[in-house]
């Protein structure tokens, strides 16, 4: 079989280095890659690198190799298009259809799935004018992720950072296992919590459970890989971000009700994936607690935590707003499901059985989708995002019906 043709484009901006790693991760997973490169980037990354790495040649000229027609054949001939980074000069020139190079030109010619990975310092992300390019970009069509929060050049830190390149390599194996052009979700704005929350009981213990938040970014990737914007709210995983998502750290279930509120205004849809713990300790013990010879264990009195899913289902932020909920269980798992869904009031959730070897911390999972409507969407054994895909695959659905 003919492999996938990715077109690697890379504009002039310091994380130009880290493309490299992008491109490792591609062509060592089977897929053929041309590297187009902007004249501008050739100053922090060499042509001979890209050629050396790709094992094709490498240039930034439309003048070379005439004949062959570049500027036209290799957006035409590809399955991908991905340009990391994408700086804020590339994103204004893709957004007005400029074509002043190979690249430029490529843009415009392709008709296949575009993926823009942002990298620039926080002022131009923030701009006006680049908020409005991006937002036109993804009006067409493309993905443009969210730039990380983190070190940029210099001394400054904020967001504009080029997300980890092995969770780009993630977005574009999204991309291309779905062979959609038109990704579903663009313009949606999706909120997921993911992990488990920890309910303190002194300094240096806490209630928790064994979430590892595995399924929540499953959900936040395939959200990203079907253009949407995401708020991805964790407790406690310890996982890399995934690219393109906004990630807001939270502990206690009570943070995560703040976050969860305080994102759900403008959010299409709302992803309660996390396991949110349903008591906390009465009072928290300023010093750690210890045991003393000759005195039984001190009795832990325990208090309801706000119910976040019921919460946010009965009181819609906005109009035509999508709830979904997640429900593991050990026994009777549809029949517990179904009451669930209707003691929460969401629209789908999600339910799953748990055990001592089961779902937590695996990289598969296997799950019933109940609908409000009553239609019961079963999902086989395999991994969390095919499960995740077909979540969004529902939501998809249920926003183009409202």
């Amino acid at each position: 079989m003919d492999k996938p043709k990715v077109v690697l484009g890379v504009s002039g901006g310091i994380a130009a280095y880290k493309a490299c790693e992008l491109l490792r991760r591609l062509t060592e997973s089977g897929h053929d890659v041309r590297v187009v490169p902007t004249a501008a980037s050739l100053h922090f990354v060499g042509a001979a690198t890209w050629s050396a790495l790709s094992g094709h040649p490498v240039s930034d000229e439309v003048w070379q190799d005439v004949h062959e027609v570049p500027h036209v054949r290799i957006g035409q001939e590809a399955d991908l298009v991905v340009v990391a980074p994408a700086t804020a000069d590339m994103l204004a020139k893709a957004a007005h259809g400029l074509a002043d190079d190979l690249l430029t030109n490529t843009l415009l010619t392709a008709r296949c799935p575009v993926v823009f990975a942002p990298a620039m310092h926080t002022e131009m992300w923030e701009h006006p004018a680049t908020q409005e390019n991006v937002a036109t970009l993804r009006r067409r069509g493309a993905v443009v992720v969210e730039p990380a929060v983190g070190r940029l050049t210099g001394v400054d830190t904020g967001k504009g950072r080029l997300p980890d390149p092995g969770e780009i390599f993630e977005v574009c194996r999204r991309v291309l296992a779905r062979g959609v052009a038109e990704p579903d979700l663009a313009g949606r704005h999706v909120v997921i919590s993911a992990g488990g929350t920890r309910e303190p009981l002194d300094p240096v213990r806490f209630l928790g459970n064994r979430s590892s938040g595995k399924q929540g970014y499953a959900l936040a990737r395939t959200a990203v890989a079907r253009g949407a914007r995401v708020t991805l709210i964790e407790a406690g995983t310890g996982l890399p971000d995934p690219a393109g998502a906004d990630v807001v750290r939270v502990g206690t279930a009570v943070q995560l009700r703040e976050a969860v509120l305080k994102a759900a205004p403008d959010a299409d849809v709302v992803v309660m994936a996390a396991a949110v713990a349903d008591f906390r300790p009465a009072e928290y013990a300023t010093g750690k607690i210890k045991k003393k010879d000759g005195e039984e264990a001190p009795a832990l009195n325990l208090v309801r935590n706000p119910d976040i899913l019921a919460e946010i289902s009965a009181e819609r932020a906005r109009p035509g707003q999508l709830v979904v909920g997640f429900a593991a269980e050990t026994d009777d798992v549809l029949a517990n499901g179904r009451a669930k869904l209707r003691r929460k009031g969401c629209d789908l959730l999600v339910v799953n059985e748990v055990g001592e070897r089961r779902t937590f911390g695996a990289e598969e999972n296997e799950a019933v989708v109940l609908a409000a409507d009553g239609r019961e969407t079963p999902v086989p054994y395999g991994p969390k995002e095919a499960l995740a895909d077909t979540v969004w695959d529902l939501v998809s659905e249920s926003l183009r019906s409202r």
